[in-house]
């Protein structure tokens, strides 16, 4: 299994943009498929986000036109671009490699 570090989030107001990381701990080349879930206390952990090893892309349809997924196979670091968040965006993200991995998760808090 790889290894997954997330970073980038915070508080933001309304309408404001946030980029989250997601470090690998080696390669990520021949990962498949790596993603963004988020999860609220007391619900369960929702997709938010896809991207396959063919840059191939999939979205939740609540961010579509609002967040972008891109992958850097050179810094083996995936991202997750947010624009026009939303209160209701408030979530702990987590990125996901196929094969299981899981990051820690990183808050963030989009304020009402």
């Amino acid at each position: 299994q790889v290894q997954l570090v997330e970073s980038g989030g915070g508080l933001v107001h309304p309408g404001g943009s946030l980029r989250l990381s997601c470090a690998a701990s080696r390669s990520i080349f021949s990962i498949n498929y790596m993603g963004w879930y988020r999860q609220v206390p007391g619900k369960e952990r929702e997709l938010v986000a896809l991207i396959s090893s063919r840059d191939i892309t999939h979205y939740v349809d609540s961010v579509e036109d609002r967040f972008t997924i891109s992958r850097d196979n050179v810094k083996n670091t995936v991202y997750l671009q947010m624009n026009s968040l939303k209160p209701e965006d408030t979530a702990v993200y987590y990125c996901w490699a196929s094969g299981g991995s899981w990051g820690q998760g990183t808050q963030v808090t989009v304020l009402e």
